[in-house]
């Protein structure tokens, strides 16, 4: 299995005989930021899945659907608040083809698709999370999923935050993650790593990528200072740069 950072919150993850890729974006999307991250060139006969947890910018890019006419197998698994009516993917360019291939999907179901088990968690912003099983690996995706605890919004909203998002989190309990990719984002401030440190302690994860870090991977080495707990950092995998390539093959 290689995992491939892209940039911002979207991954590759590229196993023998499947592929999923997570929240991708083209890099120019987002105002203010150049995101470089580019996609591979896949295998043809492997099965391609894209997807989409929320139609926020820096999640989501129509444009994925028109790599429908490159794949024979390929699936678009998007959050529901994606969904565009026909015509408005044909005003896009989007191909006839790719329509057949979404799957739109909403919170707390299980979806069978192809050669995946897709299971949703209700995301504290907008869409979903993903937890997905494919090839014998079980994979993570947070979306937006997260403690987004801010100082100006007031204890009465942070406490709802915190518990709707507790309560997302212990829906993985029991379940043995091989990759997860959690939000860890620099803008929180001094609550950066609330919702990541309580992933941390409550999911069974072998290996966690943070994302959604805005091209600042200071927050990965500060958060490692602070935790002296090495069952927690040794898991953490330090991304520095966007098209960061892993092979979890050779990882001990």
């Amino acid at each position: 299995m290689k995992v491939i950072f892209v940039h911002h919150s979207c991954f590759v993850v590229e196993m023998e005989d499947v592929v999923l890729i997570f929240d991708y974006f083209e890099g120019n999307r987002v105002t203010g930021y150049t995101f470089t991250g580019v996609l591979p060139v896949f295998d043809k006969d492997k099965s391609i899945y894209f997807f989409a947890s929320h139609k926020h910018q820096d999640h989501f890019d129509m444009n994925i659907l028109k790599l429908a006419e490159d794949y024979e197998d390929i699936h678009f698994i998007l959050s529901k608040d994606t969904k565009m009516s026909p015509n408005f993917m044909k005003k896009h360019g989007i191909p006839e083809r790719a329509k057949k291939c979404i799957e739109y999907v909403i919170p707390d179901k299980k979806y069978e698709i192809g050669k995946v088990t897709v299971k949703t968690l209700r995301s504290t912003d907008a869409g979903v999370a993903f937890l997905v099983k494919t090839c014998g690996k079980t994979i993570y995706h947070a979306g937006d999923l997260h403690n987004w605890k801010m100082e100006h919004v007031g204890e009465l909203i942070n406490g709802k935050m915190e518990r709707d998002y507790r309560y997302q989190i212990r829906k993985l309990e029991g379940e043995h993650i091989n990759v997860a990719f959690v939000v860890l984002d620099p803008r929180l401030g001094e609550y950066t790593d609330l919702g990541f440190s309580y992933f941390m302690k409550n999911v069974e994860a072998d290996y966690v990528f943070p994302m959604h870090m805005w091209q600042d991977y200071s927050a990965i080495e500060k958060y490692k200072q602070k935790c002296d707990n090495h069952l927690y950092t040794d898991r953490i995998m330090d991304i520095e740069k966007e098209n960061q390539v892993f092979d979890m093959d050779n990882l001990k």
